[in-house]
């Protein structure tokens, strides 16, 4: 399979990244672009959307950055915004897709903090009972193709209806305990989530914590508190950790050259970026692309 020159980044797949509103929301049937693709979805990204694919029929692997992950029907799909995916699905494999804008999302998860852990990292959660799955995704549907009265808080219901099921199908045994600490840390978990959307606009360039702190009307005391207790990791580990993962993804999914990657990254000296990359990965850059070829 031929690379790319950069991972493809769309509005929805195959389309060019355009401005959305901020309650965008989307259903489609996974056969619009599944089959015109042989069922097999390139991996790529999406800046601003978070996808939930219901998996009604069939089955298949779903790439995540640089892991796969095999699914069966039934089960949900769970991609959030800016995570490089793909899938290889079985032929026939029949469901719908989700679309939900970032900003959407972060309204939501202001009012229920706990649909934050949704779309914490990309998962699959399978079930058995598909009722209420289905006809809320019909309802959506209906709702979004109307214009009578309250269509809007219709919409709005029906969604928060089918976050609660999710939740609660991927809830564990501890959820009281955790649903509790993560009340307590919610100041904390607010700063680093803003502070992650700050290194993800800027990690390219070499920002001090100091920098980020301010941007942030916090100290870098603070800023390092709330990382530690929401992320297990301080500031800077987190935004090497993010340099780290992009420059994964293009040594997997582009044909930059090593030295390309680094200066792309904003290292001006492409050895230096070699042994980061070691430090970080466990292995030199080119060893890393041999043992891990796109899938």
């Amino acid at each position: 399979m031929m690379k790319a020159d950069v991972i493809p980044c769309f509005f929805l797949y195959g389309e060019s990244p355009r401005t959305v509103g901020d309650r965008f929301l989307h259903v489609e049937s996974l056969d619009d672009r599944s089959r015109p693709s042989d069922w097999n979805i390139r991996p790529h990204a999406h800046d601003n959307l978070n996808h939930v694919f219901y998996i009604a029929e069939g089955g298949g692997e779903m790439q995540v950055e640089i892991e796969v992950i095999a699914f069966a029907a039934p089960c949900l799909l769970l991609v959030p915004a800016r995570v490089v995916h793909g899938f290889a699905y079985m032929t026939e494999t029949a469901g719908s897709v989700l679309t939900v804008s970032e900003p959407y999302l972060r309204d939501l998860v202001a009012r229920e903090a706990a649909f934050a852990r949704l779309f914490a990292a990309a998962s699959v959660i399978p079930f058995s009972n598909t009722t209420l799955v289905e006809s809320s995704l019909e309802q959506l549907v209906r709702e979004l193709a109307w214009t009578a009265p309250g269509h809007a808080a219709a919409v709005e219901a029906v969604l928060v209806r089918l976050l609660v099921e999710m939740l609660r199908m991927s809830h564990s045994a501890d959820h009281a305990s955790a649903s509790a600490s993560a009340s307590a840390q919610g100041a904390q978990a607010g700063l680093v989530a803003r502070f992650r959307e700050l290194v993800e606009a800027s990690y390219r360039t070499a920002i001090p914590v100091a920098d980020y702190a301010e941007r942030l009307a916090v100290t870098p005391k603070q800023l390092r508190a709330a990382c530690v207790k929401v992320a297990r990791a301080g500031p800077v580990r987190i935004v090497q950790d993010r340099v780290l993962l992009e420059a994964k993804r293009l040594m997997l999914y582009s044909n930059m050259t090593v030295a390309e990657v680094g200066y792309h990254l904003g290292f001006s000296d492409p050895a230096y970026f070699s042994r980061v990359f070691s430090r970080g990965a466990g292995v030199p850059p080119s060893t890393f692309r041999v043992i891990n070829p796109e899938r």
